[in-house]
């Protein structure tokens, strides 16, 4: 079965750090543009960051100097290192694989 699975959401304080992981099965990462967004209630689903099978990274502008995407191909993983968080950061967050292929989403809640 080809799948993503999320893992690392949670409720942080503002200013602190989170770690999501993405791990695929049934499909070769390194194949693949990767990439997380995230979707705020009431809101559409924005990027956040991509990398490319080379390993360019793009981020959206909210997250740039905050967060990092980084992908482990020998580990079949993609990471979002999440920093200096904020409550506008609150979202569930969507690994994305080119195809494209969606993860199920994981939460994370930033309080004030």
């Amino acid at each position: 079965q080809v799948q993503l699975v999320e893992s690392g959401g949670g409720l942080v304080q503002a200013g602190g750090s989170l770690r999501l992981s993405c791990a695929a099965s049934g499909t070769l990462l390194r194949l693949n543009h990767m990439g997380w967004y995230r979707q705020a209630p009431g809101k559409q689903r924005e990027l956040v960051a991509t990398i490319t099978i080379g390993g360019t990274t793009i981020y959206a502008d909210p997250v740039k100097g905050r967060f990092t995407i980084s992908r482990d191909d020998t580990k079949n993983m993609v990471y979002l290192q999440m920093n200096s968080l904020k409550p506008e950061d609150t979202a569930v967050y969507y690994c994305w694989r080119s195809g494209p292929l969606w993860g199920q989403g994981t939460q994370v809640t930033v309080s004030s």
